[in-house]
């Protein structure tokens, strides 16, 4: 195992190519949050009636997302993590500059969809890339970029909608049809997807300047630049060590399929253990939350413009606590972290669902949904991309993450599907009571089956669970 003592890391090179590699993150938020800005609008403009077709428009890229993370994982092993981080930015320009201008409402699926697939390529792929780079000591908080940069990603996508809203301000009193008549029904939302193209181009642009992962360099033989990187990242030393390091546990790999591993019985405990995580993260009810945030402002009494300053609120609470996961996440370890997030959340869900049961609504409701967000993010939001990014060994990585977080687009889908039935059937109450009941099961099973990771290198964490 390499003796991590003594090594003097170029943290500035690390960071910077951990903040590109991440800004597939900070497109992946855009592109999820962007719609709520947008969605009042575009119903109009493309005479939406059906809830099943209204559902079906905010839910279309989370098909996309379970195409790009589903396809990617067999790419990324052959073509590399870098050029798969390319092709999603190019996707996410396609997206974002074919969604503003969709003249009709089948084009712009098709849109949202191709910009779902990039999506789900960038969630798999850009963790998996800053894990393959990092050092054992500070992975986790470069990892914890990738969701930093998704809640930042969120939080510039209610910017940006707020901000073009309050470029032309909507009078008073206009509502319904009569929003097609103003300049955000009839261009500001368009501006708020075509936006994205900005950042998708600059996302292109920069991953010209960073290196090919050097794990999956070793992974197809190129030794020498693996090692070239290495040096760049520490020493002589630490790319003499990690590199043989490396080696060692891809021996045998060029004469195993990637299937044929998983279904070994160690490597189907590991795969299951990143799949719960992966489907918890969506299923803990967080999600409710967000969907829950809008209804709650109105009924504190919020117009359209005040709900959108609030869920700029939100946004700037996510990120706050984000940026306390990064800096907790390698001094008190992954496991403790998951454990509190989900008996936090679980205690804040039986508390607003009791809220809900005797029909209290007031700032202590508004309290209880920032505690909630509050919690999340500096627990299980980023600790989730970590996990996933470092439990896999590393000839199965790019298959085994590409399920992992398939299994968590499948998740969320899922989530968004189930959820009105549950709200309509079992009532808001209960059905945040189901919530909380999920994550002390989560809380359980966190506390039994998943291993402390921190402070190891991957290949350490590979032996332990493999060997």
């Amino acid at each position: 195992m390499p003796n991590k003592q003594g090594f003097k890391y170029n943290k500035g090179y690390l960071l910077g190519v951990s903040l590109v590699a991440a800004l597939g993150g900070l497109l992946f938020g855009y592109d999820l949050v962007v719609i709520g800005g947008a969605k009042e609008f575009y119903e109009l403009v493309y005479g939406l009636n059906s809830p099943v077709i209204k559902g079906w428009g905010v839910s279309c890229c989370i098909v996309g997302c379970i195409i790009g993370a589903i396809s990617v994982g067999k790419p990324a092993d052959v073509l590399g993590r870098k050029k798969m981080l390319s092709v999603s930015a190019v996707l996410f320009f396609v997206s974002a500059i074919g969604s503003g201008y969709a003249p009709t409402f089948t084009q712009f699926i098709i849109y949202r969809i191709i910009g779902g697939i990039g999506m789900g390529v960038a969630s798999t792929v850009s963790p998996m890339y800053i894990a393959e780079i990092a050092p054992e000591d500070i992975r986790g908080r470069l990892v914890s970029i990738q969701q930093l940069n998704i809640v930042i990603g969120i939080l510039l996508a209610q910017l940006i909608n707020f901000l073009i809203l309050q470029s032309h301000p909507i009078a008073e009193g206009v509502s319904g049809a009569g929003l097609l008549g103003t300049w955000n029904g009839r261009t500001g939302w368009r501006l708020m997807f075509a936006a994205e193209g900005i950042w998708a181009f600059l996302f292109f642009i920069f991953l010209f300047l960073v290196p090919g992962s050097p794990r999956w360099l070793c992974r197809i033989g190129k030794y020498d630049k693996a090692k070239a990187i290495l040096q760049r990242i520490g020493e002589d030393e630490y790319a003499e060590i990690y590199l043989a390091d490396i080696k060692d546990t891809l021996k045998d790999s060029q004469h195993q399929k990637e299937l044929a591993e998983l279904v070994k019985p160690k490597m189907r405990k590991i795969l299951l253990i990143g799949i719960t995580i992966a489907v918890f993260s969506q299923w803990c009810g967080i999600n409710v939350i967000f969907n829950y945030a809008h209804d709650i402002f109105k009924a504190a009494g919020y117009n359209v413009n005040g709900v959108f300053f609030n869920l700029l609120i939100v946004g700037i609470i996510n990120f706050a606590f984000t940026i306390v996961a990064m800096v907790t996440v390698d001094k008190l370890g992954r496991k403790i972290l998951m454990l509190a997030g989900a008996m936090t959340l679980g205690c804040t869900f039986i508390l607003v669902g009791g809220c809900f049961q005797m029909q209290s609504q007031g700032i202590h409701v508004l309290i209880l949904v920032l505690l909630a967000i509050a919690f999340f993010a500096s627990t299980i939001g980023p600790v989730t991309w970590v996990l996933i990014s470092e439990l896999f060994p590393n000839r199965i990585r790019g298959l085994a993450t590409s399920i992992a977080v398939w299994a968590l687009w499948v998740a969320n889908f899922v989530l968004a599907l189930t959820f009105p039935s549950l709200n309509t059937y079992c009532g808001p109450a209960k059905t945040f009571w189901i919530y909380a009941g999920i994550c002390l099961i989560g809380a359980l099973f966190i506390k039994l089956y998943v291993p402390e990771t921190k402070g190891k290198t991957l290949e350490q964490i590979e032996r332990e669970l493999v060997d």
